[in-house]
Formats: structure tokens, C-alpha cells, sequence
């Protein structure tokens, strides 16, 4: 079954991130430790399915209030295929460069804040506009993608850097450029692609050891509970308050 080969590539992916990225996502959680705990936040952001990371972290049971995600909605749902919001307008606007400079117009950053980019290739405008600003805010800029594959590939962009050039932290998502990763019997295509399951890997490996880091300190989080757990009888004032927090710290931006 190629269910079977998918699921080894899978394994892999998982062994290759605890072989060799423990020690980068470390640094990326102490950076947005340090924001959290200064009372800013960690802005996530991400085009196509490198927007399925932003949206697991956070509204999430498991994850608490600190991060912001910056969700474009002409960049995130893509899922019309054709006519309105489709995949060539898509296309066409992750590809064209100041685009990202007008969304981060709409924001109150400061240097103690962090950016988390996700991008597999590092290579669309729009990414790196968006990370070129953060960092005229003075923000660090973590960045998720195949940086082993694609750390050295030219940008689509007029400063001729990717995101991976730009990063100040990178953790390598250790997947392959082409992605998908099962060949398939008289088709020149492979299916199964792995950046989305990496990606949502190292998102938990991350916000874990921040909550761990944070927790170290001393500083109180505004878990987001599960609210459907029979006899959990606090559970919804334990929701109003991560709200409530969410809510008060939003309001700074």
C-alpha cells in the first residue's frame, strides 16, 4: 500500500526534526518567550497550506494567548479553485511584491515583537515583504521552511534575498523541495506531500518548549481549554479568561 510508503516518508521527516532541529527551534521559542513575557506578541503568518500552521496554533485547545496570526483572507482561502478567490488570483498575488508591505500597514509592531513565518520555498514576494518590514520594526524573524533545500535559491523579490537569507532564526522543516514524496505508476507526478505535516509538528515541538520556557519564569498562561470534557465544571471561566487576555492584548495593535 502506498499508504505505507507515505507514512515511512512521514516517520522520517519526524526523525530528521529531532535529529537535527532541537536545538533552532530552542532559540525560536526563547524569542517568542521573550515576547510573550514583555507583553507582546508573536505575529504568525503564512500563504496556501503554510497557513494551516497559523490557524492550528491559535484559537487551539492546548495553546495559549500570545499569538497573533496575520491571516490574509484572499492568501488563505484559495479553496474556490476557480472564478472568485481562485488559485490563479492566488498565485498571482503571493508572487507580487508590495502586497505584504500594505498588510503590515494595518499594524501597531514593536521591536520586542517576533514574527513566525511559514514558507516551504522561501521564495514569494509576499513572504519576504512581509518579513523585510517586520524587521524594519525591529522585530526578530523566525522563519519555517525547506531551508536545507531551498536556503541558497533565488527570490522572487526585487532584493534578491529569501526568507531564509533574511531569517534571523531558521528551523529546516527537513522536507524535500518537490514536496510531494510517493511516485505513482504512469504518472510523472508524485502525491503525499509532508510540509503541512511538518510544519503542524514543529509548531507543537515549539509552543511546547515555550509554554516550558515561559512556565520556567514564572509567567502565567492563558491556556485555552477543552470546554467538552464531562465534569470539567471551570472549564468556560477558563476560556472567558484567555478570551478576556486575548482581547485586552490585541487591543495594543
Amino acid at each position: 500500500m502506498l499508504a505505507l510508503e507515505w507514512l515511512k516518508n512521514a516517520h522520517g521527516i519526524m526523525e530528521k526534526l529531532e535529529a537535527t532541529q532541537l536545538e533552532n527551534i530552542k532559540k525560536a521559542a526563547t524569542a517568542m518567550a521573550d515576547s510573550i513575557e514583555a507583553g507582546r506578541w508573536v505575529h504568525t503568518f503564512g500563504c496556501g497550506h503554510a497557513t494551516i500552521p497559523v490557524e492550528e496554533m491559535y484559537p487551539r485547545i492546548g495553546s495559549f494567548v500570545g499569538f497573533h496570526p496575520l491571516c490574509e483572507l484572499p492568501l488563505t482561502f484559495f479553496t474556490q479553485i476557480i472564478g472568485q478567490m481562485g488559485i490563479h488570483q492566488f498565485l498571482f498575488l503571493e508572487r507580487t511584491e508590495g502586497y505584504g508591505q500594505a498588510i503590515m500597514k494595518n499594524y501597531d509592531f514593536d521591536s520586542k515583537d517576533c514574527l513566525w513565518i511559514f514558507s516551504h520555498t522561501g521564495i514569494n514576494a509576499v513572504n519576504i515583504d512581509v518579513a523585510l518590514e517586520a524587521k524594519k520594526h525591529g522585530m526578530k524573524v523566525i522563519v519555517y521552511g525547506s531551508a536545507g533545500e531551498t536556503g541558497d535559491k533565488a527570490s522572487r523579490h526585487s532584493s534578491g534575498k529569501n526568507l531564509f537569507q533574511l531569517a534571523d532564526i531558521v528551523v529546516d522543516s527537513c522536507v524535500p523541495l518537490v514536496d510531494a514524496s510517493v511516485p505513482l505508476k504512469n504518472h510523472f507526478d508524485k502525491v503525499g506531500p509532508l510540509s503541512t505535516l511538518s510544519f503542524v509538528t514543529m509548531v507543537w515541538m515549539t509552543i511546547t518548549t515555550v509554554a516550558e520556557i515561559l512556565a520556567d519564569r514564572g509567567v502565567h498562561l492563558y491556556i485555552h481549554p477543552s470546554h467538552n470534557v464531562p465534569g470539567d465544571t471551570t472549564a468556560h471561566e477558563r476560556l472567558d479568561a484567555a478570551i478576556a487576555e486575548y482581547q485586552k492584548k490585541v487591543k495594543i495593535l
